[in-house]
């Protein structure tokens, strides 16, 4: 294989990807090289206007453009009363396609033990700001069945506890260890379905 550092950088950056190694690197990157009019200049083009344009949104962590509002925390069309919090984008995605839950999303940005990785780095007082300014009345955790996923929604429960609001978590369905974003549409909605109630805050 030729020593093109320009080759080898891409490899690198590619296999860091989830679910991607150096061998799947390559064998992308060469698709890419023989395929450069209809892949290379368009998606370099795109991942620049991303890079640009797409951000987090503060408030709830959703993407959102940079010189638009969000329309997950800023839906005016719908006045939603139920909040769902999940770890990641990826989360709020298989949980949006599988058309089981309507209501506001709040993505945490991770989970409290993640690797470097503070609960003061995640969107949880937003997520209090919220639940306070909208009147909301129902937060469910769907946090993975993980230890770390598990550490973050009692930290969750405890950090509204002072709030009249109703918490539930995902109950049957949610396998031990497992991830939202890995789970099937009958799981989830499984899991949606017999959501368990935590202790009511407003006793």
């Amino acid at each position: 294989m030729q020593n093109l550092s320009e080759i080898d950088e891409l490899i690198k950056l590619i296999s860091k990807l989830p679910g991607l190694g150096p061998k799947s690197a390559k064998r992308i990157v060469l698709k890419l090289i023989n395929n450069r009019d209809e892949l290379v200049k368009p998606m370099a083009n795109t991942l620049v206007q991303v890079y640009k344009n797409v951000v987090r949104c503060n408030s709830c962590g959703a993407l959102k453009s940079n010189s638009n509002g969000c329309l997950n925390c800023e839906n005016t069309n719908d006045k939603f009363n139920k909040i769902c919090v999940v770890e990641d984008i990826a989360d709020q995605w298989s949980i949006e396609n599988s058309n089981i839950f309507q209501g506001y999303f709040h993505i945490l940005g991770g989970t409290i033990t993640s690797v470097g990785q503070r609960k003061e780095d995640l969107l949880i007082n937003s997520l209090v700001e919220r639940v306070n300014r909208d009147k909301i009345e129902e937060v469910i955790l769907a946090t993975s069945a993980t230890v770390e996923g598990q550490t973050t929604a009692y930290y969750i429960q405890d950090s509204l506890k002072n709030l009249d609001v109703k918490i539930t978590k995902l109950a049957q369905g949610l396998p031990v260890g497992g991830e939202i974003e890995s789970l099937d549409d009958g799981t989830l909605f499984s899991a949606f379905k017999n959501r368990s109630n935590l202790i009511s805050n407003s006793d």
